[in-house]
C-alpha cells in the first residue's frame, strides 16, 4: 500500500485539532487507514507517513487526507464539485488525431483557473501526479499527465502522434530543442526518466501536443516542453492527460481536479475542455464530475454489519464518508446513493456496506456470533463427482497430473489439427506466446506433460480432471467452466483399447450401463452411454469415437470422444511414439 508523508502541524491545523500521537493513531484506525511513522524528533518540520490503501487514489496527497478525514469527523460536508465555462462562453478545444490510435488513443483535460499556489501547495501538487503514475498508471505504462501554464499557450489546441524527427521542442528544465529521436539518446541516462522511454521508443509515431501556434506542450508520456511549465507564479493551469486505458484515464483526471479545484478563486470549480475526436467516437467535454448514481440494500448492509438501523440513520452513517444518500421513494429497503467522482473505489453495494460499518464504528459493531444460521461445511456436488472420477483413474493405475490452466492459441488449435470455434477466453495483454488463452480442452496440457517426460519409460498413463472455460453471453462474467477428465495413453503401441477400458470403467462407477445406439435411440427412458465412429481431426481417421450419454428422460448428448492420436498432433508436441487420448465432460453426470 502507498505511503504518503504529510505536514504534521499543517494537517492538525485544517483537522482543527492538536492530536497526540496515540490519539491520531485512533482516528487513522477508525477510518481504515494506518499511521505508519510519526517523524517528530528525527526530521524537520516533523511528517507524519500514513499508509493508504491502494484503491484510494483520492488520498494520494495532504488535500485527499484533510478532507477525508474533515468529512469523517464532521467538520465539513462533501464539497460540490460543479463545471463553470469561460465568461466569454467559449470553451477551449483539443482535436484528437486519428493517428493517435497506433500510440495512445485516449485523451481528456481539463482547466483549473485562478488557482492560487504555495510552495507546499505546488509541491503536492507534482507530488498527486508523481503517484498516480507510479500507483493507478502503472508507471505511465496506462496513463500519463502533463500541466502546463495556460498564460503561455493558446488554444486550440491538438493531440497528434508524429514521426519523431519531426517533434522539435525545448524539454523541461533544457533550452536547446531536441528533436524525439535526440531525447531518447539524451535521456538514456537519466535515472528518473530512462524508466518510461521503452513505452513509446519503438513506435514509429510518437505522441505530441501541440498549441494553435505549434508551440509543443508535451510529449507524452515522456516529458513536457519547457516552455509551458508551471510555476509558484502559475495562475491557470491546463491540465493533459492521455492514456491506453479509458477508464483510468477519467479516474485520473477526476482525482486531480477535485483534489486541487479547492484552491482556486472560486473553489471547487473546474473549466471544462471539448475534446474533439470523431474518428473514434470520443468527441466529449471533459471532466464530468457527475456523482455515479447507485442503490444499496438496507438489510444487506444490517445483516453483514449486525446491525438493525433504520434507513436514514445508515444514510446518516454514509455521509461521513462522502456519500449523498437518502431512502428510496420506491422501495422501502433500498438506499438511493450517489457515489462522488473521488470515490472511483467504490465498485458494489458490497463496498458502500464497508463504509457504512467505518462510518459506525468496527470497535461499535456487535462482538457476537450471529445464532440465526448455522451451517455444516461440505464439499460441492462438482468436487465430489470429480473425487470419485479421480479416485478410480487411480486405482486403475492412471497417474494424475496437473497442468497450467493457460495455454498458447496454437497448442490449443492449430496443434490438435483444430480451426479456431471462438470460444476461448483470450488474455488482454499476455507477456508470452505460451500463454494466451485459457484452455478449451485438457488435451493439450496433457500432451505437454508426456512431451516434457518423453525420457521415461513408456508406456506413460496419465489423466486430468480440471476445468476447461468458454465465453458465455448469457453469464455474469461472460464465460464459464466447465469439468472436464481427460486420459492420455502414450507407448510403443497405440493403445487405443486401454483408454477404452478405462472409459468403460468409469462410465460404470458413474452408474452408467453400456448400451447400443438403436436402444437409446428407439426408447429415451433407457439410461446408458453408446459410442459411434466420428470424424475428427485430431485423431487419426476411422480411430476415432464420440461418447454419447442417455439420461433417463432426456435427450442423448455428446459428452466426449476418444481415439488414436493423428500423426501431426504427434508431430507438433515432438512425441516419437504413438499416443489414444479420452476427454469427456463430467458435469452432465450431476
Amino acid at each position: 500500500m502507498p505511503t504518503i508523508g504529510v505536514n504534521k502541524a499543517e494537517l492538525y491545523k485544517e483537522l482543527g485539532k492538536e492530536y497526540t500521537r496515540d490519539d491520531f493513531d485512533e482516528l487513522c484506525f477508525e477510518f481504515g487507514i494506518e499511521l505508519d511513522e510519526d517523524t517528530t524528533g528525527t526530521e524537520e518540520p516533523p511528517q507524519l507517513k500514513i499508509e493508504i490503501p491502494a484503491n484510494r487514489y483520492d488520498m494520494l496527497c495532504f488535500e485527499g487526507i484533510a478532507m477525508n478525514l474533515n468529512v469523517f469527523l464532521g467538520r465539513q460536508s462533501m464539497p460540490n464539485y460543479t463545471l463553470k465555462p469561460p465568461s466569454n462562453g467559449q470553451l477551449l478545444t483539443v482535436t484528437v488525431s486519428e493517428d493517435t490510435a497506433k500510440i495512445r488513443q485516449y485523451f481528456s483535460c481539463a482547466v483549473l483557473r485562478n488557482i492560487k499556489f504555495t510552495k507546499a501547495r505546488y509541491e503536492s501538487f507534482i507530488a498527486l501526479q508523481d503517484k498516480l503514475h507510479q500507483n493507478l498508471a502503472r508507471q505511465r505504462t496506462l496513463v500519463a499527465i502533463g500541466t502546463h501554464d495556460l498564460d503561455t499557450i493558446e488554444g486550440p489546441f491538438t493531440y497528434e502522434a508524429l514521426p519523431p524527427d519531426e517533434i522539435k521542442f525545448a524539454p523541461l528544465n533544457q533550452t536547446k530543442e531536441m528533436t524525439g529521436t535526440q531525447m531518447m539518446e539524451f535521456y538514456e541516462k537519466d535515472k528518473h526518466l530512462s524508466r518510461y522511454l521503452p513505452i513509446i521508443r519503438s513506435s514509429p509515431v510518437y505522441p505530441i501536443i501541440y498549441d494553435k501556434n505549434r508551440t509543443v506542450l508535451s510529449m507524452p508520456p515522456i516529458i513536457n516542453s519547457n516552455h509551458s511549465k508551471i510555476t509558484l507564479d502559475t495562475k491557470n493551469v491546463f491540465i493533459d492527460i492521455t492514456a491506453t486505458d479509458k477508464t483510468k484515464l477519467e479516474i485520473v483526471n477526476h482525482i486531480i481536479v477535485t483534489m486541487f479545484s479547492q484552491y482556486c478563486e472560486e473553489p471547487f470549480t473546474v473549466e471544462p475542455v471539448k475534446i474533439i475526436s470523431d474518428h473514434n467516437g470520443e468527441t466529449r467535454e471533459t471532466p464530468d464530475l457527475t456523482p455515479r448514481s447507485t442503490q444499496a440494500s438496507a438489510a444487506y448492509i444490517n445483516s453483514v454489519c449486525g446491525l438493525s438501523e433504520s434507513r436514514q440513520t445508515l444514510c446518516d452513517l454514509l455521509k461521513k464518508m462522502c456519500y449523498h444518500a437518502k431512502p428510496s421513494t420506491t422501495d422501502e429497503d433500498i438506499l438511493d446513493v450517489d457515489i462522488p467522482v473521488t470515490r472511483a473505489d467504490v465498485l458494489h453495494q458490497a463496498d458502500i456496506m464497508e463504509d457504512a460499518a467505518i462510518a459506525y464504528g468496527f470497535n461499535n459493531l456487535p462482538r457476537h456470533f450471529p445464532t440465526t444460521q448455522a451451517a455444516t461445511a461440505a464439499a460441492l456436488p462438482i468436487n465430489k463427482l470429480a473425487d470419485i472420477v479421480r479416485l478410480e483413474s487411480a486405482m486403475a493405475g492412471w497417474a494424475e497430473v496437473m497442468p497450467l490452466i493457460l495455454c498458447s492459441h496454437d497448442e490449443n488449435y492449430a496443434w490438435l489439427n483444430k480451426s479456431d470455434d471462438g470460444k476461448a477466453v483470450r488474455l488482454a495483454n499476455p507477456k508470452t506466446a505460451e500463454y494466451q488463452i485459457v484452455r478449451t480442452s485438457l488435451l493439450p496440457g496433457l500432451l505437454k506433460t508426456i512431451r516434457e517426460n518423453r525420457r521415461h519409460a513408456v508406456p506413460m498413463k496419465i489423466f486430468e480432471v480440471s476445468d476447461v472455460a468458454f465465453k458465455d453471453a448469457k453469464a455474469e462474467r461472460r464465460s464459464r467452466n466447465e469439468r472436464h477428465f481427460a486420459a492420455c495413453w502414450y507407448g510403443k503401441s497405440a493403445g487405443f483399447e486401454q483408454v477404452h477400458g478405462l472409459l468403460d470403467r468409469i462410465m460404470l462407477m458413474l452408474k452408467s450401463a453400456f448400451i447400443t445406439r438403436e436402444d437409446g435411440l428407439k426408447d429415451p427412458a433407457v439410461q446408458g452411454y453408446w459410442i459411434e465412429e466420428v470424424d475428427d481431426s485430431t485423431y487419426l481417421p476411422g480411430h476415432a469415437a464420440a461418447i454419447y450419454l442417455q439420461l433417463a428422460g432426456g435427450k442423448a448428448q455428446q459428452i466426449g470422444t476418444f481415439g488414436m492420436l493423428h500423426p501431426t498432433v504427434l508431430k507438433h508436441f515432438e512425441l516419437p511414439f504413438p499416443a489414444s487420448t479420452l476427454e469427456l465432460n463430467v458435469e452432465v453426470f450431476l
